[in-house]
């Protein structure tokens, strides 16, 4: 990927020297509907869901395009299940490419096939083994996960596990799962973030700590992890200068958000997402953090 390899030492050079504030990747969510019922998620609820058109997310493609963002990451709801007349989720991958962004990425429950996708890479929501992930997700979930994963046969698929109070014993066999998959590439340990309704999910601190520990130590042992382990240091408090603005965030229903959506619920202290970390360690030139990035951008 040429054109990354100039792209992302210039603009971390203009992050870092001149105060630049450019997002480096996007996180369009292009419907809210779903195809599941997940303890953690109110968007199956919902009784008119969010469609996007090809036109909307065309504009905000080239919105987010000329803010400086080149990584893109399309979300749900459940993204697979985006149409508007011919295209489908193949043709935003392609118009993305078109306008010139580097990498594209979708994000999947894996209930429904994915192996005709042309996303550059894929990540699979998994959280737990067996009965940890259909306790979250619903009965006999795990299942198709597997088999999709198994059938994709994709070149760059990885898997990303939200611990919560439900499934945080199943860390060790989840991470064990994937090392053992020969489809599957690596591994993103993130923590649930209470929004408001799923407080009851979040896992105390003392047991949060008790598993970066043991993320870390396997981290150490050569698992493909891909958090790093400064990043993971950080995650032990949140008592860190965040730096999420180099993601930006389009939400089902068009709203334009700089950051995570956590800052606008004021939950900041309480964030379970691991990149926070990781953006924080790339700031402050944490060698480990900063080839964990080159390693998933390159």
């Amino acid at each position: 990927m040429m054109g990354s390899k100039f792209y992302l030492p210039l603009w971390f050079l203009k992050a870092k020297l001149l105060g630049s504030k450019k997002p480096l990747q996007s996180v369009i969510f292009i419907l809210d509907k779903c195809n599941l019922t997940c303890k953690h998620c109110n968007v199956y609820a919902r009784k008119e869901p969010n469609i996007k058109t090809y036109q909307q997310v065309r504009d905000e493609l080239q919105y987010c395009y000329d803010q400086g963002s080149r990584f893109i990451d399309f979300e749900g709801g459940e993204p697979t299940m985006w149409t508007d007349g011919e295209h489908d989720l193949n043709s935003l991958i392609r118009l993305a490419k078109e306008i010139g962004f580097f990498s594209t990425t979708i994000t999947t429950n894996a209930v429904r096939p994915f192996s005709d996708s042309e996303a550059d890479s894929i990540w699979v929501s998994l959280d737990g083994l067996g009965h940890y992930h259909d306790a979250v997700r619903g009965k006999g979930v795990f299942e198709k996960l597997v088999k999709n994963i198994d059938d994709s046969r994709h070149p760059d698929l990885s898997v990303n596990m939200v611990v919560n109070s439900i499934n945080y014993e199943s860390v060790d066999e989840t991470i064990e799962f994937v090392k053992n998959n020969p489809y599957i590439k690596s591994i993103s340990i993130n923590f649930h973030t209470p929004y408001t309704g799923t407080e009851h999910m979040f896992l105390d601190w003392k047991t949060r700590c008790e598993v970066i520990d043991k993320v870390i130590a396997y981290k150490k042992k050569g698992y493909p992890i891909m958090n790093s382990v400064s990043g993971l240091k950080l995650m032990k408090h949140n008592k860190f200068k965040k730096q999420c603005w180099v993601s930006n965030f389009i939400l089902a229903d068009g709203t334009r958000l700089t950051e995570c959506s956590g800052k606008t619920a004021g939950i900041c202290d309480q964030c379970g997402l691991c990149m926070a970390g990781e953006m924080r360690s790339v700031m402050t030139l944490k060698p480990d953090t900063i080839l964990a990035g080159m390693k998933l951008r390159m």
